[in-house]
């Protein structure tokens, strides 16, 4: 979210986060915004006061929440293990009640709107309490909105200044063929290869198995039916469910948007994340690209793992700018 907001000519002071394997990676690509350390719900609410000199009542400050969205998630997770992060939205809350500031930004999963038992609708009639007379929402699919991978994402922005919008929502979607081919600056590479350098064209390595079922994966497109009838091939888990987890073991295809970028993107049984004609995965490159990372972000992190997952977990950068964008020019133009 920061960076794409930077790209947007937006000021980013800070960025609040409770995993510390953020914090290199957040301060070296972003010269300038701090990175803060600390649980949302145990950090004091004048915090950015004291240590920003954030003043309250600043009709062009901006509040963000980007919670973590496991409990909302359609995703399989462990819920009893994220309903800790179930009401963070209402912890952001108490620093939108303190510091009163023009604008507010949600990025969150779908289904904190759709859940019978989300905290979305406490959130709302708070924003409406409050001052917050100009509120936008939706569910958009990131593919309309110059993001190449099918991730719909609820959005939203509050103001209590004047009237806002929602990026304008383009007529085709970004597809894959325009970001990661070899002509967009991507080598052919082989399975476990390894990048020492910055750009990290990097990728997990497959076990013998693995190949021979991509291999056997039909191109640009093809999923594991291409093996299911293979003894030797098929999985015990998927005999008689062709129709459930198509996805897994996929292959991309080019004139498609990817799938959703996850923090697994660089497995093959975690989802469509082989490559469309290479035997391998996409590579950490690859997938940071597809979250719309400039080419030059640089991951300071020990692992393919730890990458993957900052690069799954975040806001695409260029939808982050278009909605930074989308304020920039409602102020400009004086709106109500």
């Amino acid at each position: 979210m920061t960076c794409g907001l930077r790209q947007a000519g937006i000021e980013v002071l800070a960025g609040v986060d409770f995993d510390i394997d953020c914090k290199e990676t957040y301060e070296y690509n972003n010269p300038g915004s701090t990175f803060v350390y600390s649980d949302i719900t145990q950090l004091k609410l004048d915090y950015f006061e004291k240590e920003f000199e954030v003043t309250k009542d600043d009709d062009n400050l901006i509040l963000i929440g980007c919670s973590p969205c496991q409990y909302y998630s359609i995703i399989n997770t462990k819920k009893k293990k994220s309903k800790k992060t179930k009401n963070l939205l209402l912890d952001f809350s108490k620093f939108i009640k303190y510091y009163n500031p023009g604008y507010v930004l949600i990025e969150n999963v779908p289904g904190i709107e759709t859940r019978k038992d989300s905290v979305l609708p406490r959130f709302l009639s708070f924003l409406k309490k409050n001052g917050y007379k100009y509120v936008v929402m939706d569910v958009i699919d990131m593919s309309y909105y110059g993001v190449p991978q099918s991730r719909k994402r609820f959005s939203l922005i509050a103001s209590r200044v004047r009237n806002v919008s929602l990026p304008q929502k383009e007529e085709a979607q970004s597809l894959l063929k325009d970001y990661i081919s070899v002509k967009n600056g991507f080598p052919v590479i082989s399975a476990g290869h390894k990048d020492e350098t910055d750009f990290n064209h990097t990728v997990a390595g497959l076990n013998r198995i693995n190949l021979r079922r991509l291999a056997k994966t039909k191109k640009d497109g093809g999923t594991r039916m291409g093996w299911k009838d293979d003894p030797e091939l098929q999985l015990d888990c998927y005999i008689g469910k062709d129709n459930s987890f198509k996805d897994v073991y996929g292959r991309m295809a080019w004139n498609k948007p990817a799938s959703t970028i996850t923090t697994k993107f660089f497995n093959i049984s975690n989802g469509r994340f082989a490559h469309p004609e290479q035997d391998r995965a996409i590579s950490l490159r690859e997938g940071a690209t597809l979250q719309t990372f400039p080419k030059s972000y640089v991951f300071k992190t020990k692992s393919v793992a730890a990458t993957a997952k900052l690069i799954g977990n975040a806001v695409p950068p260029e939808y982050a700018k278009r909605v930074g964008l989308s304020i920039i020019n409602n102020t400009s133009n004086g709106t109500v």
